[in-house]
């Protein structure tokens, strides 16, 4: 098994931060996390040990010197926003903001607290920040995936199920803003492969279920998933319903392929914590977030279930499967 490293630590120093907003080492400081699903599962538990190891090694102990209070919103969109006016009255030195529904409902409840963001689906369109290398105000951090990335998906799962005829790329356009990009992506590379795409917006495992009855069991149909909280909240019921239906299905997140999901093609989402600890801590010590660039990610993992493609009668081919970074068998 290979994992890349897909960000690069930016070294570079930037201007001093306000002098009562400045870190002594012997001071206890107060961080605020915002997780858009559930405490549970194995990526977020990942994702908590390498962030506080990260502290750790840069001299902030949690409990000792460090507080971290973590909230999690469980793919719900009002939850987030309840729990974002928690964690911005509890007055902490930084905040933490996973995801772009996170990142805009912490957006609303201050202008002033420093904010790290991760896994945010375009931060400039969004206006989050009005540019990546001098971001301003009071937050930066570590973009998701582009859209484009829409066609690599849709090669993907051609590539292992190359009967597809339809694809639904299914996504929950409430909790994931600017998804529809994503879709149109796919949309864009459909032609190369000889598709048809179709948008499924979905609400509940309900809708999830009766979007994939319709697309019928006789192997021409196939998913995608694009990152956003809500599928991410219920990826384990998603990869039985994609079972269930026998529909090959490719997933923004490698934790659908550790429930049983076919393949997995995107950021390693724990990985980006320990450069987001790294800005938390550069500034909690006195930098101002507006002058640490938001980086991008560079390299991805992917991720193949072979054991799932066996049990839908598909043959991965030799080179798709060399190109893995993790197997599942």
């Amino acid at each position: 098994m290979r994992r890349r490293d897909f960000v690069k630590t930016i070294v570079a120093s930037a201007a001093a931060w306000p002098l009562a907003a400045r870190a002594q080492q012997g001071t206890t400081k107060r961080i605020g996390v915002l997780m858009p699903e559930s405490e549970g599962n194995a990526d977020s538990k990942a994702r908590v040990v390498v962030f506080e190891n990260t502290f750790k090694q840069l001299g902030w102990v949690p409990g000792r010197n460090l507080q971290i209070d973590y909230r999690w919103a469980m793919g719900d969109i009002q939850k987030m926003r309840s729990l974002a006016a928690d964690l911005v009255n509890s007055a902490p030195d930084a905040l933490v903001a996973v995801s772009t529904p996170a990142l805009a409902a912490i957006q609303k409840a201050t202008h002033t607290i420093p904010i790290v963001f991760v896994a945010v689906s375009e931060p400039v369109i969004n206006g989050f920040v009005p540019n990546l290398a001098h971001p301003g105000g009071n937050a930066t951090g570590f973009s998701n995936l582009e859209p484009s990335i829409g066609g690599k998906w849709l090669e993907i799962l051609k590539g292992i199920a190359p009967r597809i005829s339809r694809v639904s790329v299914m996504f929950n356009l409430t909790t994931g803003i600017t998804t529809d990009l994503f879709f149109r992506a796919v949309e864009a590379a459909s032609p190369r492969f000889t598709v048809e795409t179709v948008k499924s917006d979905v609400h509940s495992l309900e809708e999830i279920e009766a979007a994939m009855k319709a697309l019928g069991s006789d192997g021409t149909a196939g998913l995608i998933f694009p990152p956003e909280p809500f599928t991410l909240q219920n990826s384990k019921p998603i990869v039985e319903l994609a079972s269930q239906y026998r529909l090959p299905a490719v997933y923004s997140f490698p934790s659908f392929c550790a429930a049983g999901g076919l393949a997995s093609y995107g950021i390693y989402l724990p990985g980006v914590f320990r450069p987001a600890a790294e800005y938390i801590d550069r500034i909690i010590r006195g930098e101002h977030p507006g002058d640490l660039p938001v980086q991008q990610p560079t390299t991805f993992q992917f991720v193949i279930n072979l054991k799932t493609a066996k049990t839908l009668g598909l043959t991965v081919p030799p080179d798709l499967l060399a190109s893995a970074d993790k197997v599942i068998e």
